[in-house]
């Protein structure tokens, strides 16, 4: 006779201003959310039930905002050590410019740029963190386990999209010969990856996509692959797709079509399938976006800082494309915080062809919380505050100085200041109080980010 299982342990959170972001939008000026170990129990206006059992800690979050915890869908942690620098430069002169010192990092490093990645998103209210790492120079160690072990050990719920490259400087690519794999390397190395870490379940922490590098960094067979192997394991596949006017004109001369014919003519387009960036697209793109249901990671920080231009989400999300937001790696956005990517995605899509009716508060919130969840292949899980889903949320401090005298509170946190986060759970467990985090100690990744960042500069200087 099997044991009876533990009742649950609850937490109750009251006097709340609550933006669900389900299906309906549904909101509380003044609520309650219920908690059972890792998943949400109950939500709604006024005060949580009577007679609650096993209530472990109850928080009084008046004059707080509770929303879902954000979801980053596109980032490369590694670039934490090689901010700010090439900071005048397009995408292209860019990469040029940081390929022989990104060529040249190692598991040390890798890891400790995980961290600092991790932890700047996940003080900013980041629950579900994902990274696209591409670069596995020969001999630079387990960089797939030091990024999945960072963010194990900073209780953040998480998605490796494993990439890879395989079309070097000599076969008319942009990394070095040493800092790409083999095409059949590459593939190897990243079932192996998957059927390493990828946990499927509802709860599952840690994924696993396959996600070769770009265009015009990966042959077309490593693409194609690519796709087949990822529908194979059962696993989301993801790459960058239409970030720059560059690239467009490259795939036209390599391949004879634009970029979105290019990825649908290698199987690359599907709802398991997410791009990041996606700034240069046509009608006939968006279409073919909508109509296979690929996702999108939208980093309009990282856009504007690499003069890559304004990306035409209004339109994508009329035609039904799901929509995340993204940092992108910390070499091309330097504060590496999602939630300020909630108020430059508004106002950089205010300055395109929609104007004022882009998007507004509630749009930008949906983008960073439930749209990440679509274009992670978890909004069933996570995304949006419903009973049944994992318990991961944020409690938005909107009664300081920098929000006190705006009345709605999700204009407060999407239009003012970066708001403080007070708490901020993941799969039920507290990971952030008060702006610090509780899982890792923030001045001493500080510290190590700051000397692997000068050992990297000092290889990279001897060449």
């Amino acid at each position: 006779m099997a044991a009876p299982s533990a009742a649950p342990q609850r937490i109750v959170i009251e006097n709340a201003a609550i933006a669900t972001v389900d299906a309906n939008d549904t909101e509380y000026a003044t609520g309650h959310l219920v908690v059972a170990d890792n998943r949400i129990e109950s939500i709604g206006a006024g005060k949580a039930p009577e007679g609650l059992e096993n209530v472990v800690r109850r928080i009084d979050a008046t004059g707080h905002l509770v929303t879902p915890g954000l979801i980053n869908t596109h980032h490369h942690f590694y670039q934490w050590i090689t901010r700010g620098l090439a900071t005048d430069h397009n995408l292209f002169n860019w990469l040029v410019a940081l390929y022989p010192t990104w060529a040249r990092i190692d598991e040390r490093m890798v890891r400790v740029a995980a961290q600092g990645s991790l932890a700047m998103m996940a003080r900013g209210g980041v629950t579900t963190a994902m990274d696209h790492h591409y670069v596995f120079p020969k001999g630079s160690g387990d960089l797939s386990g030091a990024i999945i072990g960072a963010a194990r050990d900073m209780g953040v719920r998480f998605t490796l999209a494993r990439g890879s490259m395989d079309r070097s400087e000599k076969d008319g690519g942009l990394p070095p010969d040493f800092a790409v794999e083999t095409t059949e390397g590459a593939l190897a190395a990243t079932e192996e990856t998957v059927k390493k870490f990828h946990d499927a379940s509802f709860d599952a922490m840690t994924q696993v996509a396959v996600a070769p590098c770009s265009p015009f960094s990966i042959s077309t067979e490593l693409l194609r692959e690519g796709a087949a192997l990822g529908r194979r394991l059962g696993v989301r596949m993801h790459t960058h797709g239409s970030e720059t006017v560059e690239e467009e004109k490259f795939c036209h001369e390599l391949f004879g079509m634009g970029p979105t014919d290019y990825f649908e003519s290698t199987g690359f387009l599907g709802e398991d399938v997410w791009m990041a960036h996606c700034v240069h697209m046509n009608d006939s793109d968006i279409e073919a976006f909508a109509r296979t249901k690929t996702g999108v990671a939208h980093c309009p920080s990282s856009n504007a800082r690499l003069a890559a231009g304004i990306a035409r989400v209004p339109d994508m999300l009329k035609a039904g494309v799901p929509v995340g937001l993204g940092v992108d790696g910390t070499a091309s956005n330097e504060s590496g915080e999602l939630h300020t990517e909630l108020r430059n995605a508004l106002l950089i899509n205010r300055l395109g062809a929609h104007r004022e009716a882009a998007l507004n508060a509630r749009q930008a919130l949906r983008l960073g919380t439930y749209g990440g969840a679509q274009v992670l292949g978890r909004a069933d899980s996570i995304g949006s505050l419903e009973p049944g889903k994992l318990a991961d949320f944020v409690l938005w401090k909107i009664d300081g100085l920098g929000h006190s005298s705006i009345a709605d509170p999700v204009t407060a946190i999407v239009f003012g200041a970066a708001a403080p986060v007070t708490a901020s759970f993941v799969n039920g467990k507290q990971i952030v109080e008060n702006n610090r985090l509780l899982t890792a100690d923030e001045d001493e990744i500080a510290r190590d980010a700051r000397t692997e960042a000068q050992r990297l500069a000092r290889i990279a200087a001897q060449g």
